[in-house]
């Protein structure tokens, strides 16, 4: 089982369900580019409703007769939803394709167009969630913790989903580094990023407990805002305060790997302290070629939209009280980020995707790889 996290704007009160319905959860992928109409790759953008990303990759393989490895995608997406995304095949040539008899369930093809350039993982700009939270107590409370949120962001905890079900990908990444062989590259990088993404976590959570989360300190490590350049704080003075409170940049916490902590003074010493005390990870890591690097611990949300939908009743057919209102939020994260985690400050919410029951490996498998 995870830790339980410590919240930044303390543990929301209001509760509600999420996911009673998959149009509940509509997630809308964002490319930095549009397909330019020729080269060797043809690109597929589809709108998936309760289907794997992986799932869907593979029966992309079969249907152009291809190796799953010529099938590509940006990021993996949550299954129990409904999204739209991009798929990228490697078909050299000039054929021209007509995909009215691409047949996948629960998928329906928007556009397709050939380009010049592999769809690669993570060249997404970031992601678009339009969310319903239903049976929603105490409104008013939900408006007032949803202010806070998008004037000073959330901790930018990797969610649940990256350590898959039950944590079971923890346990997985110390089989690993207890010896384990894993042949499977992708589960093995599963299995490591969710121990690296461990440390982070409780880097974010032992600085929030140490009231230290929005606090610069010589010694830290910031990043800009819109990119990954960082730097180190030699000195704090009223002009990189300001920056921070503007959003221009933002702290850093280490993404655990060989070489040294770009950190310096006490900023270095916590940071290596929160790591000793996981100690199989911080020590195992290493030895499988992960390199220091570093993430912002602020998760900050753009375009923030919240409505009450008055007149939509709760489909939840368990409902204790289905006159209780359902609440719309709307709002966009950078590429790498979770919307659960954005929810997690906003709602004690009960994900209604619990209440599966999930009878096959194939399910699990799904449930695990799932994305964001």
């Amino acid at each position: 089982m995870l830790p339980e996290l410590a919240y930044l704007h303390g543990k929301p009160k209001p509760k509600g369900l999420l996911r009673v319905k998959q149009s509940d959860f509509k997630v809308f992928e964002q490319l930095p580019f549009l397909p330019c109409g020729e080269g060797e790759h043809l690109l597929i953008h589809i709108r998936k409703t309760g289907a794997n990303t992986v799932f869907v990759a593979r029966e992309l393989a079969k249907y152009f007769k291809v190796k799953e490895q010529l099938v590509s995608y940006a990021g993996l997406k949550d299954r129990f939803a409904v999204t739209e995304q991009w798929f990228g095949i490697h078909v050299p040539g000039k054929q021209e394709y007509d995909l009215n008899d691409l047949t996948i369930e629960g998928v329906e093809v928007l556009s397709y167009k050939r380009h010049n350039k592999k769809l690669r993982t993570g060249a997404l700009t970031g992601n678009r969630f339009e969310l319903i939270l239903r049976e929603v107590t105490d409104v008013k409370t939900l408006y007032e913790r949803w202010e806070k949120i998008v004037e000073h962001g959330v901790p930018n905890y990797f969610g649940e989903q990256r350590f898959g079900i039950d944590g079971g990908n923890i346990e997985r990444a110390l089989a690993l580094f207890s010896g384990t062989k894993v042949k499977d590259k992708k589960k093995r990088g599963m299995y490591l990023s969710a121990a690296r993404s461990y440390i982070f976590n409780d880097i974010i959570n032992e600085r929030i407990k140490q009231n230290s989360f929005s606090k610069l300190q010589v010694g830290d490590v910031v990043m800009l805002a819109g990119t990954q350049s960082v730097f180190r704080l030699d000195e704090i003075d009223d002009v990189i305060k300001q920056r921070l409170k503007d959003k221009d940049v933002d702290i850093t916490a280490a993404m655990w790997g060989a070489g040294e902590l770009m950190t310096d003074a006490q900023p270095k010493l916590f940071e290596q302290q929160v790591a000793d005390n996981h100690n199989e990870f911080s020590q195992g890591l290493p030895r499988f070629g992960l390199k220091q690097e570093r993430r912002r611990i602020r998760l900050v949300i753009d375009g923030a939209d919240i409505e009450v939908l008055s007149n939509e009743t709760s489909p939840n057919v368990d409902s204790v009280n289905d006159t209780l209102p359902s609440v719309k939020i709307s709002f966009s994260l950078a590429a790498g980020s979770y919307a659960t985690t954005v929810l997690r400050e906003l709602i004690d919410y009960q994900d209604c995707t619990q209440r599966v029951n999930v009878n096959t490996s194939a399910n699990i498998e799904q449930i695990t790889e799932q994305g964001k």
